[in-house]
């Protein structure tokens, strides 16, 4: 479904934008990624919606299949966000250890705090943070927007298949200038 309006208490959602994560092969070039995110902050700056900057810091505990990219200790600076994001101190920072920002933050009360109804979810990876965080929200009753040309993945199946299939039924799904857009239809 194309974007229709965003909620007069609407947050961004920007989703484990962060140097350790950053560097990764992916699967569209992350600076152009990182050039919409930004846009996005400067925007949901300006129009004073809130800005929750996502990082995450560990893993959730249980086996796995398939070996995990870190044990242990996480490198130096790996939860650090990128300098890109600007981050300012009215921004809400959320430090996660599990792929969605609701499972293991308290995330939720913050938002229902300031009275959001909706989230703009961005970030990496789409078939991991973003779809989690995305599928959260949607769970809680939140809204859920999708700025599909602000996120990418290590994996072009993943990426294909939440933007394709999943995102379109936990939300509206866009670009990063619809949802700039419509912010600025609010000054019209």
């Amino acid at each position: 479904m194309p974007l229709t309006d965003l909620d007069t208490h609407t947050a961004l959602l920007v989703v484990d934008l962060q140097k350790g994560i950053v560097g990764a092969p992916l699967v569209d070039p992350i600076d152009a990624v990182v050039e919409r995110a930004a846009a996005l902050v400067l925007a949901f700056r300006a129009h004073r919606l809130p800005v929750v900057l996502i990082n995450v810091a560990g893993v959730a505990p249980g086996r796995t299949e398939q070996p995990r990219r870190f044990v242990g200790d996480l490198p130096p600076g790996f939860a650090d966000l990128i300098p890109e994001l600007d981050r300012q101190p009215g921004d809400i920072v959320v430090t996660k250890q599990t792929w969605g920002a609701f499972a293991s933050t308290d995330i939720e009360a913050r938002l229902r705090a300031i009275g959001v109804t909706q989230v703009v979810v961005i970030g990496v990876a789409t078939g991991t943070g973003v779809e989690s965080t995305a599928r959260q929200a949607y769970e809680a009753g939140f809204n859920v927007t999708l700025a599909i040309d602000a996120m990418t993945d290590t994996r072009a199946e993943a990426h294909a298949y939440s933007i394709g299939h999943v995102f379109p039924r936990l939300g509206e799904t866009g670009t990063a200038q619809d949802v700039i857009d419509l912010l600025a239809q609010r000054d019209a």
